[in-house]
């Protein structure tokens, strides 16, 4: 009886519906329950929620139809600003999108067999001939509309309008459902993939000529038994439009630098996921991702660990360089967004390398634990000495006795003690206890407590963020860019384009075998991958005596380096890489040894993290639920040692290269590889600080250190 069915809601009851999250990357309009409004502007239209954010997934989506592959393009948009409406309707929109499929909506079917003639038809829109697209238009009707709601700004209703890709006579127009458009390209999506985009513009960017790429799609294509989709029919000239973009781009884009900023943030905002100009009382905040970063934080961020490589550029560039976490008050805005941007969830932990970054703001964006990364004041502390002390006997004296301070091993709980009695042993080493005083005392204590309250890094994951850092170093710091150090528009260019493009040819090659020859042979592997390619028997360790070890040199047999202080954080080598100031492979072979072999005292780090277990186990926390909590910790990874032990004893574990000292035995088994996700510019009001963030996703199983750069 019609008094029994269901009631059909109208607009005014929108924000009652449910809000839909497909748990996938992208989704399209099969994954949602749509609802059928009734009345208004939009009756008989369907309708859904989704969160804001997830917009772009569902684009996606909906151009990925199997029957009918798509490009939907935006055909219209409007914006209104924050408190400009006092009485907003309950489907008032902040933004104002509608997207359209490209094959339509004109239809010059009919009309492309009379242009010979002089005819020409004008189109129904009344928006003229859109040059360049006119062998697309088919007469497409299928169309929606994105609002993002003037009251709840996280939302955005969906509103399709027509949902078939059909023409005004109601008949499927292009696809496989369209007999006419069989063996055409109209088959296909109308234009090539974002992804094979992505590929020709870094191969571009990295100097791979117009034949080349051709030839590269060509054996491609058929390798895999001829053309499948539209990205299969790349032509010359679409790769010599992507190369006219390429020759012609520029990172000036305005001789003010905030300006060109502004317009880059206006062009490409599919990859700015967070962006927040600077006013009077707000910092400069720019987030930036890219589709293909996106992919692989995705690819690599589960189950993996994220990191922070802080205050980069802090001598050359006008505004340092700094990854993920920039300050208190902006770290949890674009944290949050970041986190809903990837989806990700169930990282295994958080490397932080400031001890003034408040933990707590970690865990609620990304909801795991939290470590201090140590590589950059080891580093920063290792160059300065051999810089500015020339004696190497003081030098690996004054460079162990720093790590006594910062783990606090020899003077207990007070630190003020041990730097004290540096200061005093080393008083006439006047130029490094000048640095030392400036630029590291007044942080001292700081660092000292995080390394009592949060476990330590251990060395892979130092060597794979060294080893990044190097990486831009050498792409930013080019002397022919000298003179655009200042502008952030450079910046954000370089390393959108030619540094992102670096490591998406690293990952492409591992998974291809293609253009090899192209990649930068000096970062193919980082010091962690070196040292597991050293043998045991070229290490040459005195178990009786641990003041020194010697490494014999992998490409002169003849050569053997010295290292004072084995198996610790700071050991010292005396072999070219380490005097530059870097970890080198001999001091991470000689503490995998040494850790195998158990013939050393454990890293520091090791001696510390136990020590806060010791007391943690002496002194159990009052709260009942965070006592509950840490016991079900220890208990499962007690499960996990056993389970291991398990298959180890049924010969069902194979063999591994050893791993590094981690925190505790079983507690950290680290990943092999980090994949840099995402960036973030940020201005500190007041000092005109700018800092560039980028996280760094250690990936898994991957044969060297592959960075996904996102900007």
């Amino acid at each position: 009886m019609k008094g029994h069915e269901p009631k059909v809601p109208r607009m005014e009851d929108i924000l009652s519906l449910p809000v839909q999250d497909p748990p996938c990357a992208e989704f399209s309009a099969a994954k949602i329950k749509w609802v059928k409004v009734e009345g208004g502007r939009q009756g008989g239209d369907d309708i859904a929620l989704i969160p804001f954010p997830r917009v772009d997934d569902f684009v996606k989506g909906e151009s990925s139809n199997a029957e009918c592959p798509a490009s939907f393009r935006i055909e219209s948009r409007r914006k209104r600003s924050e408190g400009s409406i006092s009485k907003p309707r309950v489907d008032c929109y902040l933004e104002y999108t509608l997207y359209w499929c490209s094959y339509g909506p004109e239809d010059y079917r009919d009309s492309e067999s009379t242009m010979g003639d002089g005819s020409h038809t004008k189109p129904a829109t009344g928006k003229g001939s859109r040059p360049g697209r006119r062998h697309m238009m088919r007469g497409c009707l299928c169309h929606f509309t994105v609002k993002r709601l003037y009251t709840r700004p996280f939302l955005a209703l969906i509103i399709y309008n027509q949902r078939k890709h059909v023409d005004k006579t109601g008949a499927p127009c292009h696809g496989i459902l369209d007999v006419d458009a069989v063996g055409t390209r109209a088959m296909y999506a109308p234009r090539i993939s974002e992804e094979l985009r992505q590929k020709v513009m870094s191969l571009l960017y990295i100097g791979i000529s117009l034949d080349n790429i051709i030839q590269h799609h060509a054996e491609v294509v058929q390798g895999r038994g001829g053309p499948l989709n539209r990205d299969d029919f790349l032509t010359r000239n679409d790769v010599r439009n992507m190369e006219r973009i390429v020759r012609n781009s520029s990172y000036k884009l305005h001789a003010n630098d905030e300006f060109s900023v502004r317009m880059w943030v206006q062009r490409h905002q599919k990859h700015v996921f967070f962006f927040q100009d600077m006013s009077s009382t707000e910092p400069f905040i720019l987030g930036i991702q890219t589709d293909w970063q996106l992919q692989q934080m995705i690819r690599y961020g589960h189950s993996g660990s994220v990191a922070s490589h802080s205050t980069f550029g802090l001598k050359k560039l006008k505004y340092p360089l700094c990854t993920l976490l920039i300050s208190t008050n902006g770290l949890v805005l674009w944290l949050k967004e970041s986190e809903a941007r990837t989806r990700v969830g169930g990282q295994s932990a958080f490397l932080v390398d400031d001890p003034s970054f408040d933990i707590s703001f970690i865990r609620v964006a990304f909801q795991c634990r939290s470590l201090l990364c140590t590589w950059h004041i080891r580093h920063a502390w290792m160059r300065s000495l051999l810089k500015k002390c020339c004696n190497i006997d003081v030098q690996r004296e004054m460079f162990k006795h720093l790590g006594w301070i910062l783990y606090s091993t020899r003077s207990g709980s007070n630190a003020d003690d041990a730097v004290e009695e540096f200061m005093q042993v080393y008083v006439d080493q006047c130029i490094f206890m000048d640095y030392f005083k400036r630029r590291w005392l007044p942080y001292i204590e700081l660092w000292i407590n995080s390394i009592r309250s949060l476990p330590v890094a251990s060395m892979e994951p130092q060597a794979a963020i060294e080893f990044y850092h190097l990486r831009l170093k050498s792409k930013l710091f080019d002397q022919q860019h000298a003179n655009s150090y200042t502008r952030i528009d450079w910046l954000i260019h370089t390393l959108t384009t030619g540094f992102h493009s670096l490591y998406w040819l690293d990952q492409y090659s591992a998974e291809t075998g293609y253009f090899t020859n192209a990649r930068d042979k000096s970062f193919l592997t980082n010091a962690w991958y070196q040292a597991l390619q050293i043998p045991d028997v070229d290490v040459i360790l005195d178990e009786q005596n641990l003041q020194l070890a010697k490494v014999i040199s992998q490409t002169d047999r003849s050569l053997a380096y010295t290292l004072w202080n084995p198996g610790s954080e700071f050991s010292l080598c005396d072999c070219p890489w380490s005097r530059q100031g870097n970890l080198c492979k001999h001091v991470i072979k000689v503490a995998i040894l040494c850790k195998n072999r158990q013939v050393a005292r454990p890293l520091l780090a090791s001696q510390v993290y136990r020590q806060a277990l010791l007391t943690l186990l002496q002194n159990p926390p009052d709260d009942p639920l965070v006592l509950e909590h840490a016991i079900l910790r220890v208990s499962r990874l007690q499960q996990d040692i056993k389970g291991l032990e398990d298959l180890s004893n049924n010969g069902s574990l194979q063999p591994s290269m050893p791993e590094m000292n981690s925190q505790l035995e079983g507690f950290s088994i680290w990943p092999r590889d980090f994949a840099c996700e995402g960036n973030v510019l940020c201005g500190v009001h007041g000092c005109l600080v700018l800092v560039l963030g980028i996280y760094l996703c250690i990936g898994r199983r991957w044969p060297v250190l592959t960075p996904c750069f996102m900007v």
